[in-house]
């Protein structure tokens, strides 16, 4: 019998100082005229949560594990391309995404609007159905000071053959 295994992953960014602007990339897609998040990477911490929770379900480490600040070729990478390739190398240990589901705890942007467009790009990188909700922390604590976002996604992954 195949028993699935579920992960968790959590990833938070700073948004990037004022005075060293990045664009928001979070959720795959690109804010205009939104401040950026700070990162090794491009900062999506949506995409970077689902990445982390395929490798804890798979039991392969973690997002520094595979990407950390002393790999030089993915700085700047997008989470899109890492959500890829998290997927690719879960597969390649011989496991099927059944899933990932996301929740965004941010202030802004207001995400619902893009929410349906997230997923889809979502989806595609991880050649399996990712769902993002989002909420906001009442304007408590970090995310709610704006000093920045967090993201906390589950995956299910199974075995394709079990022994």
């Amino acid at each position: 019998m195949t028993i699935p295994r579920t992960g968790i992953g959590v990833d938070v960014h700073a948004y990037a100082p004022e005075e060293a602007p990045q664009p928001l990339w979070l959720g795959g897609l690109l804010w205009e005229g939104e401040r950026g998040l700070a990162g090794h990477s491009d900062g999506d911490a949506v995409a970077h949560a689902a990445a982390d929770a395929l490798f804890s379900a798979a039991g392969l480490g973690d997002l520094g594990t595979h990407f950390g600040t002393d790999r030089p070729e993915y700085a700047g990478a997008s989470g899109v391309r890492l959500l890829a390739e998290a997927a690719r190398i879960v597969r390649a240990a011989g496991f099927e995404i059944g899933n990932v589901a996301v929740q965004l705890v941010a202030q802004r942007p207001v995400f619902s609007p893009r929410r349906d467009e997230s997923q889809r790009v979502l989806s595609e990188a991880a050649g399996a159905p990712v769902t993002v909700s989002a909420t906001t922390s009442d304007h408590l604590g970090f995310t709610g000071r704006r000093e920045g976002v967090a993201a906390v996604a589950t995956a299910l992954v199974y075995l394709l053959e079990e022994s």
